[in-house]
């Protein structure tokens, strides 16, 4: 019983979150994918094809809505967007082929920067939440 309630839980919460913080979710999903390869290069580069992949699809999407004629972003927003995008998917290339863990890097910070932005954190207030302390907007 405990397991259906939880799972409920679970969906109710899926259906309710909003789309920015669907997407900042999704890529610091990604960046601590990718971070986690960086760190552990010797014993996870095995997966990196697949954290790849994963990144490259979410920014497929991501350059799919801001590049639609009804996005709702101001265009040199969407533009700005794009070339990220566009940057994240030449960049994937170049580590595909030739493999380096300090590669990953440039990725996770664009990930983790535009998860920040999405939830309205400026990197201050990440630093004071990584750090276990309440930020002084949030007081």
């Amino acid at each position: 019983m405990q397991h259906s309630a939880a799972a409920a839980y679970g969906r109710t919460t899926q259906a309710t979150v909003q789309p920015r913080d669907l997407e900042a979710h999704l890529l610091m999903k990604s960046a601590a994918q990718l971070q986690t390869i960086h760190d552990n290069w010797d014993d996870l580069h095995e997966t990196l094809n697949d954290a790849l992949l994963y990144n490259r699809r979410l920014w497929a999407v991501f350059l799919d809505a801001v590049t639609a004629e009804d996005s709702p972003l101001p265009r040199p927003v969407a533009q700005n967007v794009a070339n990220l995008g566009f940057f994240v998917f030449n960049h994937t290339l170049k580590i595909q082929m030739k493999p380096e863990a300090d590669k990953l890097r440039s990725l996770i910070s664009i990930n983790k920067e535009i998860a920040a932005g999405l939830r309205g954190v400026t990197e201050d207030d990440a630093s004071v939440e990584s750090a276990g302390t309440q930020s002084p907007s949030a007081a």
